[in-house]
């Protein structure tokens, strides 16, 4: 006998972006990238890797910029054209990383996306030095980016440090990796398998898949109760059940923090007036 269908549920901002919008902007199946000669770039040093790919810093020799060059790892077509199509349609966004060129192996067909270069400070560093006001500056950074994002119709879903480019001495912000992001559809199941443990939203660590924006707003909460109380990752699950579990009892704790910071606060300052 099946189980109960789950209720339905829709974002409560940003609804309908993409019902309004033409097909061709997130119907990325269809959509056909520009591929441009890859001898433009000459790599300089490697500066990561992940599941999906390895990065590098490199140089553009027809200009001689520094730029950052994704060398994807084999996956399927259809992933590679949703972050191409999701980075086109976010081009110019504030604190989107700007897509530069797209460009292709002649030999391999091995495919790469350069972008602009962020002199970036590794988070685990900067967390430590970060100001209350250095805090509450990059939290409205990304909190633009995300707003952004999510009114073109598109959810990032992989929100962590690693991914938000800080040039603290330029005080530039860039939101990265876009190769998990989506476009949202009311009552839409998605995949659950996103985001890193430690920043996954409750519907993840319960499977639910009608999910919407709202999963990104959780994963930046993570990181600003991680830069707040100096604690990364703030919640620390050895897997998805522990995550869940470690989710409830520290939001508990954090809400219970953030109480009495407030009442203190109010204390000190009615009794310093």
């Amino acid at each position: 006998m099946p189980g109960p269908t789950p209720a339905s549920s829709k974002a409560r901002v940003y609804t309908d972006v993409n019902t309004h919008k033409n097909r061709e902007y997130w119907d990325y199946d269809a959509y056909t990238p520009n591929w441009s000669n890859q001898d433009n770039y000459q790599l300089v040093r490697k500066l990561g890797r992940g599941k999906y790919s390895e990065v590098f810093e490199a140089i553009n020799v027809t200009n001689n910029d520094k730029v950052v060059v994704k060398i994807l790892k084999p996956v399927k077509k259809k992933k590679i054209k949703r972050e191409i199509k999701i980075l086109e349609n976010l081009k110019g966004g504030t604190n989107i990383i700007r897509l530069v060129d797209t460009v292709k192996d002649p030999v391999s067909r091995t495919p790469a996306l350069v972008f602009e270069f962020i002199n970036n400070t590794d988070f685990k560093e900067l967390y430590q030095k970060l100001t209350d006001y250095d805090i509450r500056f990059y939290m409205y950074e990304l909190l633009k980016a995300l707003d952004y994002c999510h009114s073109m119709g598109i959810m990032h879903r992989d929100v962590k440090p690693h991914n938000v480019m800080i040039d603290h001495q330029l005080r530039k912000l860039r939101l990265i990796d876009w190769g998990l992001a989506e476009f949202y559809h009311p009552a839409q199941e998605y995949n659950v398998r996103v985001a890193s443990r430690y920043f996954k939203g409750p519907e993840l660590l319960v499977d639910y898949q009608m999910y919407d924006y709202s999963l990104d707003m959780w994963s930046l909460g993570c990181m600003l109760a991680s830069m707040i109380f100096l604690k990364e990752p703030f919640f620390h699950g050895q897997d998805n059940y522990d995550q869940d579990t470690n989710t409830s009892n520290h939001s508990l704790l954090f809400i219970s923090n953030i109480t009495f910071v407030s009442c203190f606060k109010t204390v000190f300052l009615f009794n310093t007036t």
